[in-house]
């Protein structure tokens, strides 16, 4: 039998499948060779920056200064589609890139340029302003330049040799404060009832919700906050500009008369009042630079480097033993987060990286959160609790805000340092019930059904009014959190319950204020809080630092992003109506913003009656992390 040449159509298909499968195969090894070669010369290969003899270091900072850049890719995506970039320093690189070049022979000088800085938290400038000082020290001069100051670059301004301003500029201080948005009217024109349940006087949080206007227990604690705020602002200023006590408090009051006396030119009236060395353009600045550096020629301005060029230079210690650095950053929820918000899960399992990690002799965790879920804030605390019980020692360093939840998570160290102006406290615990009963009347819409026990559908319906039984037991939940949070308090300070009480109730205190009651251990800065660390652990000055952080890859960060749930229905109603009643009357697009994420906020408690989980006991003191 002759053999038949014809071959079957699978064959041929099985044949060019096979080539298209090998292509891929090899297409691919490729394209993983390349990125593998590429990422080793981008590790392993000297980062291409010099620095030049006579260099001085230029410190533009063009972003809010944060303790951790926050956000997943989707964050990051939305901000370079917009292109405005991420808007954020860290402040790690700042204190770094400072103390390093006051060491560095080839950094001559430091030219702070604040003139796109939008600011940062009272805490937070104490830090970078107390690095600048450790530059200054170390004999080396500081100039600052900006347009126009506001009272966050001024502050930093204030610690350099000179400081000069545009002469069409000025210097904006204004002092601390806050006007609150109240919906109470609002939302009984809409029809919806916030239902807050709190324990602590002072724990106002939910109080934009059920009043028109603040309580008198809340006028009393921001008054006692905020003028102790202002003081170590304006003493502070005051001190290193060597100005008579009182100085920046006169020129506020006087501010009309001095500026008739400058004829209506603000920048003349800063040099009047000594508020600034100089009035200089950019050119002029740059000529001053040039005759006391070195020029560059290339560039035609004086010769300088980066911050980010500069910590290119900087090579990290990768080996030995270190304290490890957590940033708990944000609003506090139950589960994983990304940077920039605190996950009692994620924040949790870097405790317990850290705890499990040989290498690391000690935990300095840097609390900057106003407050969240109790519960996810309890994970985090226990985390800590059991580091230390596995012999490593905990150290709390208080940012901007470590209130409330901030504080519940703060509550298992060996030592917590706040600075003077953070602001803590707030020991307190609300709930919020919302029900829209009223706005469902209006719109001629009604609901029933059967449940078997009124805890079933009956229990929490936001579309109805709430059970006086469901509010008793959320009272009931509400008070035993609070007692456990001040129990909680009174272990960790080593005093009664009683007397945490007394200090408790949701008010919020400054560091230095908690420092007077008990609450925190000391006052001082976060270097404070490394030094603290070293010598618990027993470990040589100088030791290496590390900051634990998520190994998670991008694709993961956005796909959790992207699966946040945004709003229950007629809470998104609610943000509308405010959006067409405020767009066309003459009201400032922050106050919009503050009632969406207010509404919205309110709408999160309502989206949550939906899965099973009726409320949440929330631990926030209604204050900034800023």
């Amino acid at each position: 039998m002759v053999d038949s040449p014809y071959k079957p159509p699978t064959s041929v298909i099985a044949r060019i499948w096979g080539w298209v499968d090998g292509t891929r195969r090899f297409a691919l090894n490729a394209l993983f060779l390349i990125i593998a070669v590429a990422f080793i010369i981008i590790v392993f290969s000297p980062s291409g920056v010099k620095v030049q003899e006579k260099t001085a270091l230029v410190l533009n900072l063009d972003g809010q200064i944060v303790e951790q850049r926050s956000g997943g890719a989707r964050e990051k995506l939305m901000a370079s589609v917009n292109s405005d970039g991420e808007g954020q320093v860290q402040l790690r690189d700042v204190v770094n890139a400072l103390d390093t070049a006051a060491k560095d022979p080839k950094i001559e000088r430091l030219v702070l340029v604040l003139d796109e800085f939008p600011g940062a938290g009272l805490t937070t400038l104490r830090e970078v302003a107390a690095a600048i000082t450790r530059f200054k020290v170390s004999g080396k001069q500081v100039t600052a330049w900006a347009g126009n100051y506001n009272q966050a670059s001024y502050y930093l301004a204030a610690h350099a040799d000179e400081i000069y301003l545009h002469p069409m500029g000025a210097v904006l201080m204004q002092g601390y404060g806050r006007y609150r948005n109240y919906y109470k009217e609002a939302l009984d024109r809409v029809g919806v009832s916030a239902n807050v349940i709190r324990s602590g006087e002072y724990k106002n949080f939910g109080e934009p919700y059920f009043t028109t206007g603040p309580s008198e227990e809340t006028m009393e604690s921001d008054k006692y906050l905020y003028d102790a705020l202002w003081s170590t602002y304006t003493s502070d200023v005051e001190k290193v500009r060597k100005l008579p006590l009182g100085t920046v408090d006169k020129v506020i009051e006087d501010v009309i008369s001095r500026l008739k006396a400058a004829g209506g030119d603000a920048a003349k009236m800063a040099l009047d009042n000594k508020f600034v060395t100089a009035l200089k353009t950019r050119d002029e600045l740059r000529a001053v630079m040039i005759e006391r550096g070195a020029k560059d020629e290339d560039k035609k301005s004086f010769r300088q480097i980066s911050m980010s060029a500069y910590l290119s230079t900087v090579k990290p210690q990768l080996s030995g033993d270190a304290i490890g650095v957590i940033v708990a950053e944000g609003e506090i929820s139950e589960g994983i987060e990304a940077p920039g918000k605190i996950g009692g899960r994620s924040t949790a399992d870097l405790i317990r990286k850290a705890r499990e990690d040989e290498k690391i002799k000690a935990v300095v965790i840097r609390v900057n959160s106003p407050g969240g879920s109790a519960y996810g804030s309890e994970l985090v605390r226990r985390e800590l609790e059991l580091t230390r019980k596995a012999g490593k020692p905990v150290v709390v360093s208080m940012g901007n805000v470590a209130a409330s939840g901030g504080y519940w998570i703060s509550m298992a160290a060996d030592d917590v340092i706040a600075d003077s102006a953070t602001i803590t406290g707030s020991i307190g615990v609300f709930g919020m019930l919302p029900t829209g009963e009223r706005a469902m009347e209006k719109l001629s819409l009604y609901t029933g059904g059967y449940s078997t026990t009124w805890l079933g559908a009956a229990m929490y319906d936001p579309r109805r009014p709430l059970d006086p039984r469901m509010a008793e037991i959320v009272k009931l939940s509400i008070d035993r959190i609070y007692s456990e949070f001040t129990q909680k308090a009174a272990e960790a300070r080593k005093t009664t319950q009683d007397k945490i009480d007394e200090v408790a109730q949701g008010r919020v205190w400054t560091g230095a204020q908690a420092k007077d009651r008990g609450l925190v251990d000391r006052t001082g800065s976060f270097a404070d809080a490394v030094k603290s660390a070293t010598s618990r652990a027993k470990l040589d000055e100088g030791v290496r630092l590390t900051y634990i952080e998520a190994d998670r890859g991008r694709l993961e960060m956005f796909l959790e992003r992207f699966a946040t749930r945004i709003s229950a229905d007629f809470a998104r109603s609610l943000t509308r109506v405010f959006d067409q009643s405020l767009a066309s009357s003459i009201v400032s697009g922050s106050v919009v913003a503050e009632a969406q994420r207010d509404l919205g906020w309110l709408a999160e408690i309502a989206e949550r009656g939906k899965t099973g989980y009726p409320f949440a006991a929330v631990a926030h003191c209604l204050c900034g992390k800023d």
